[in-house]
């Protein structure tokens, strides 16, 4: 790993080149991790089983096991088959982490224990390999067995819950794999970091990144409210996020996010309709500290005044007074939004196999550093040969591993 940063005139560095990382990572947590890792840089080699990760299958395809999801989450990765359960399958594994600097993987650990793909295993052929493993629940806690996917994790940790809080019929979940985006953006900064106190140490690490104490963590960050005192003094919930009227506001066509959040901003606002005496005599909302008490009577005036007024005229309104509003998208109005397509968030790439496809790019900016996508994500077993060769196999070796089925290699498109 690179210590010193470069001269502005010299050619970007990846951050995290020369790290080598071994992913053992399935569905989406874990290649959440890895890519951004190979977004960084890494030279991120995806262990494969023949069929290939679960996720290749989810989406609408043009070819077998190549889904959307996969290729939103497949780039800067070099894919390998590997069949631990097939002879010489894991020990192949093993010699690729021989020289390996990360080796990352969310099975249970009780399998990698009797896969002999612990950590004590792998520290002892690598005694400085950090070693990460994204679990469902922390391991030394009464749950640690428990099978654990986003829909779980969402009701665990309270979020599903919420909902009712804030004022729905029912529990819900939110639509989108957050547990597992979230814990992924977890496992790889603690990736990361291990990586970096490996360079001052010289030491290898062993991590648990854990769903459940991430999300919980994440949502009680927000609504510990007065049980974050001891003895409590309110009861847990933050209120303006539990406020039956925080939704989107209906208007006269249309639904809009509207948020005015301090004094000024809902001082012009009230200013802007001409009820500025109104707002300023209303004892309950005219400051920040009254509106932190009652939010839901802000939050039910402004239900009620946006309704008067089209989705266009109060976005005309709020954006001359400098007030917080954005028109309700459909994800497909993503693809069209004249800022993302400015920055060329997203980018049109042409695949070797699965044609012209979409991309998008790495959402932080870096003033001298090479964030890109380096590699388009990969076929199940495209680098299988080239990686082993590269890690010393012989010839003879590689077609042992091939014959017996314990690796794979995709045919090279035309």
């Amino acid at each position: 790993m690179m210590n010193t940063m470069p001269e502005s005139n010299q050619t970007p560095l990846k951050p995290l080149e020369g790290v080598r990382v071994i992913d053992m990572a399935t569905v989406l947590m874990g290649p959440i991790a890895t890519q951004i890792l190979g977004d960084y840089g890494a030279d991120v080699i995806k262990i494969e089983p023949p069929e290939g990760d679960v996720m290749r299958y989810a989406g609408e395809a043009r070819n077998a096991r190549m889904g959307p999801m996969y290729l939103a989450t497949g780039r800067n990765k070099r894919s390998v088959v590997l069949d631990i359960k097939k002879p010489g399958g894991k020990q192949a594994l093993l010699r690729l982490c021989e020289t390996a600097d990360l080796f990352i993987h969310n099975v249970r650990p009780a399998a990698m224990r009797r896969a002999g793909l612990s950590y004590e295993d792998l520290r002892a052929i690598n005694p400085s390999i950090v070693y990460v493993a994204l679990v469902g629940f922390g391991q030394d806690g009464p749950y640690a067995e428990r099978p654990a996917f986003d829909d779980i994790i969402q009701a665990a940790c309270g979020l599903s819950g919420l909902f009712v809080r804030a004022g729905y019929a029912e529990p819900a979940f939110v639509p989108a794999n957050l547990c597992d985006r979230m814990t992924g953006l977890a496992a790889a900064h603690a990736a990361i970091a291990a990586l970096y106190m490996r360079e001052r140490t010289g030491e290898g690490q062993s991590i648990e990144v854990p769903m459940f104490e991430t999300l919980t963590q994440m949502i009680l960050g927000d609504h510990l409210n007065g049980t974050a005192f001891v003895p409590p003094i309110d009861r847990a919930g933050y209120s303006r996020l539990l406020n039956v009227y925080r939704r989107p506001f209906r208007t006269r066509d249309g639904y809009l996010a509207v948020t005015p959040y301090n004094d000024k901003q809902f001082r012009s606002f009230f200013a802007a309709i001409g009820r500025e005496t109104d707002f300023d005599a209303d004892l309950r909302i005219n400051t920040h500290a009254a509106r932190a008490r009652n939010y839901d009577v802000a939050y039910s005036l402004l239900s009620e005044i946006l309704a008067s007024r089209t989705t266009d005229a109060w976005l005309a309104l709020c954006e001359e007074h400098e007030i917080p509003c954005q028109r309700i998208y459909a994800i497909e109005d993503l693809l069209d939004d004249p800022h993302l397509r400015s920055i060329g968030f997203f980018e049109e790439v042409d695949h070797p196999t699965e044609g012209r496809i979409l991309q998008m790019r790495p959402a932080a900016r870096w003033s001298n550093a090479d964030i890109a996508t380096h590699r388009l994500p990969p076929q199940v077993g495209e680098h299988s040969v080239e990686v082993l060769r590269q890690a010393g196999f012989s010839k003879s070796e590689i077609d042992q591993l091939l014959a017996v089925g314990a690796t794979m290699q995709a045919e090279t498109p035309n």
